[in-house]
């Protein structure tokens, strides 16, 4: 079955973001560009007069960009679109939304045939689609974020326990340093689970694995419940891993001093720590400098802390932190 068997296709409102009045939450509407991140999401924008928005609901898809071709997304909320985007209404008004997520998907799977610098305007909707969704995709319930299951992992994101001796708390007062297994990947035996263990690499997604393998004999497993933090490649990529892993070169291994603490605050100091990413452009990697990370009370690093400085910050105090990550 083709796209435009599907869906309903139009153009997107074709919008200039430099000529739009940036808002604020709850005022304006969802700005969605080309990205292949945030639902495509790039603004919060004041819409033009007379405009007619995008309805939730509908998936848009990029044509062309920065976050490649197909990037398809089912948007939430009113919005309205950059040059190039797509939008798609599903022929079907009682279509679920897990469908439309599915069937977003699906459109993404063909972004491979669009490869240097190839447009998908005249070709979108007459890609080929399986004739229908699978049953267990009807079944789904609607996804919500209220219907995530984390359990006790994020039970004390929000007051982190551990404290360090002074306004400013470095990263080597709060964790014990190690390098990691420094393992070639194309010299490993790759597996599929339940065998072997995870191989975390320098990658910033799926939780920097990047491959699951069979670990070498004689080798000291990392711990669940440690951190990894990537020291070159996508530099201070830091994450908790939840099952026992071996690495690739310039990974350090953190190591809580304090055995009694939670889940929630190791994700938060991670966090804390991928804060100081602005840090490492230009190929500078973190070998010689993380183990003295800070950050102050408020979120902001020391006046005398520079990027080019080795003395760099990392709060105690997990919103503020937060928000700097989100700058």
């Amino acid at each position: 079955m083709r796209v435009d068997e599907r869906f309903d296709l139009r153009y997107g409102h074709s919008l200039e973001l430099n000529r739009l009045r940036k808002v604020a939450l709850p005022d304006g509407v969802n700005f969605v560009g080309r990205a292949a991140n945030n639902n495509g999401v790039t603004a919060r924008v004041e819409p033009p007069a007379g405009i007619s928005l995008g309805n939730p609901g509908e998936i848009t898809v990029s044509l062309n960009g920065q976050g490649g071709a197909l990037a398809s997304f089912v948007q939430p909320a009113a919005f309205v679109t950059a040059y190039h985007v797509m939008i798609l209404s599903p022929k079907d008004p009682n279509m679920s939304t897990a469908e439309r997520l599915w069937w977003a998907r699906c459109i993404w799977e063909n972004h491979y045939r669009y490869g240097f610098g190839r447009q998908a305007n005249r070709t979108l909707a007459s890609l080929e689609l399986p004739d229908d969704a699978p049953e267990w995709v009807k079944e789904v319930p609607e996804p919500t974020i209220g219907a995530l299951d984390l359990g006790p992992w994020i039970s004390d994101l929000d007051v982190p326990k551990s404290r360090g001796s002074s306004e400013y708390v470095r990263v080597d007062e709060l964790f014990d340093f190690r390098y990691g297994h420094s393992l070639e990947l194309n010299r490993l035996r790759r597996v599929l689970s339940p065998d072997g263990v995870n191989f975390v690499g320098r990658s910033s997604v799926n939780n920097g694995i990047t491959a699951r393998v069979t670990a070498p004999e004689g080798i000291a497993l990392g711990v669940p419940g440690e951190l990894t933090v990537a020291l070159g490649g996508s530099v201070l990529s830091s994450f908790v891993q939840p099952e026992p892993f071996v690495t690739a070169y310039h990974v350090m291994i953190l190591s809580p001093k304090d055995e009694s603490m939670s889940f929630g605050e190791r994700f938060w100091w991670a966090q804390c720590i991928v804060a100081n990413q602005y840090r490492y452009h230009y190929g500078r990697q973190a070998n010689r400098t993380l183990a003295s990370l800070e950050r102050n009370w408020s979120g902001h690093a020391g006046s005398h802390a520079r990027p080019s400085a080795s003395m760099t910050r990392v709060s105690k105090v997990a919103r503020p932190c937060l928000a700097a990550v989100d700058r």
